[in-house]
């Protein structure tokens, strides 16, 4: 007994030297997710795109992460977290240092490309490790830390990216972010595991005991099993409407939203739209914990839905389009803590699903976060440029009424999902 108790001590200390490497591996996806639109002049001015150009460069990142999503899924439920984003990691810090050098449009999209298939392992691979690293109570509430703390990748990729650029030129800035890249992909595979049963440890999620990792043959029964789950849909929609909305506009819009409309410049303008990266951080932490907390998951997913509508229809209606300045900070942050009811959709999805294939149903999910965003950021720059002929604020206004139904779009999808009271639904019922 004392010597299962010392075991069981020390799966506990090292699952958060695990989750760190991984957490700091999600704020580089962070920063990329979020960095193309902060350098948007640089980028515009040395290449010549225009706003749907643009659009689709940024996008870029997210079609790759789209891609990338199921077969993530299916490396992280077979070979394991620590060899996919081990690799992922030396994939992104190459195309970040090639994103830095690019001397022509082309080999920009390619090392934007490169760089969204390989952070595209990290999201999936530490959703895994939480379900086998730590408790089924504990896994919204980790979920939530996990995209607190990655978040906090996407502040640095407003305003300091946007000083990092002015001291050292964006070229500078993303081979440097390419080294770091390439740097952590080192300490991946030095200190992940994949699970406690691995080095002889008990295992920490009850749900996973006496769970072997699936063969790859089983891996496309149990990718069907997944996605003939009806309600896996419904998350999927919401998933790219809610996530999409928010990394749309924090990476990509916003910014430049600001400027334009307001006429603020870079630096400032990027320290405002960081407040909706703050209230992603505070939504993503809390939401998850409230929802443990109190055992369910509808009341809090269908109360942010609702806000995440709000906020739009704000942006839309408010000033005729141009909301005070002096409101903007907190309806930016009300609109990112909002947009993490996505965020409950992972644990939704998370529980109506077989356990040994969790990485497969979460990445089918975030195939649909990525799908929607790569095409409302190509969509927002599209509306963009066929309203050319208005003024900025009427341009905007109607890539926000756009904004507005994608959101109700999300809401309606949230009141679809069941309440699974934050256990996993397909083991209780077969008990």
């Amino acid at each position: 007994m004392g010597q299962e108790q010392d075991l069981l001590q020390k799966a506990l200390r090292a699952r958060w030297k695990i989750w760190s490497v991984m957490a700091a591996a999600y704020m580089v996806v962070f920063f990329h997710r979020l960095a193309a639109g902060v350098v948007r002049g640089d980028l515009t001015r040395d290449f010549g795109l225009s706003a749907s150009a643009f659009g689709s460069l940024a996008a870029m990142y997210f079609y790759a992460y789209m891609a990338m999503q199921v077969p993530v899924g299916m490396l992280a439920d077979t070979l394991g977290a620590r060899a996919t984003v081990t690799a992922g990691m030396l994939l992104a810090g190459a195309g970040s240092a090639l994103f830095g050098l690019a001397p022509s449009p082309g080999w920009l999209f390619l090392g934007r490309f490169l760089v969204g298939i390989g952070v595209s392992t990290v999201f999936v691979s530490i959703l895994k490790v939480q379900s086998q690293w730590f408790r089924e109570r504990e896994f919204a509430t980790m979920s939530g830390v996990t995209a607190l703390v990655g978040n906090l990748g996407g502040v640095l990729a407003q305003s300091p990216l946007a000083f990092a650029v002015a001291a050292f030129t964006w070229r500078t800035t993303f081979l440097g972010i390419g080294l770091f890249s390439c740097l952590l992909s080192l300490l991946c595979w030095a200190f992940i595991r994949n699970r406690p049963q691995d080095r002889g440890w008990p295992a920490l999620n009850e749900a996973q005991e006496g769970v072997t990792p699936p063969r790859a043959g089983e891996l496309w029964s149990g990718l069907k099993g997944v996605v003939s789950r009806w309600r896996v849909w419904p998350a999927f929609v919401l998933s790219g409407c809610a996530s999409g909305l928010y990394l749309a506009f924090s990476g990509a819009w916003g910014t430049s939203f600001l400027k334009d409309v307001y006429g603020m410049e870079r630096v400032s303008a990027s320290g405002i739209v960081a407040f909706s990266v703050y209230g992603g951080m505070a939504g993503c932490f809390l939401a998850g914990w409230f929802s443990d907390r109190i055992g369910l998951r509808r009341p809090p997913l269908l109360a942010l839905s609702a806000a995440f509508c709000a906020c739009w229809g704000a942006l839309v209606l408010w000033g005729g389009g141009k909301p005070p300045e002096a409101i903007l900070r907190p309806l930016f942050f009300l609109l990112g803590f909002s947009a993490s009811s996505y965020m409950l959709a992972w644990s939704i999805t998370k529980e109506t699903n077989l356990p040994r294939f969790t990485a497969v149903a979460i990445s089918v999910v975030n195939t649909g976060a990525f799908l929607g965003t790569a095409l409302i950021t190509t969509g927002m720059g599209m509306i963009l440029d066929s309203t050319v002929g208005l003024e900025p604020t009427g341009q905007y206004r109607a890539v926000f009424l756009f904004c507005l139904a994608v959101s109700v779009l999300s809401l309606a999808c949230a009141a679809l999902l069941p309440e699974t009271r934050c256990r996993n639904v397909t083991i209780h019922n077969r008990a």
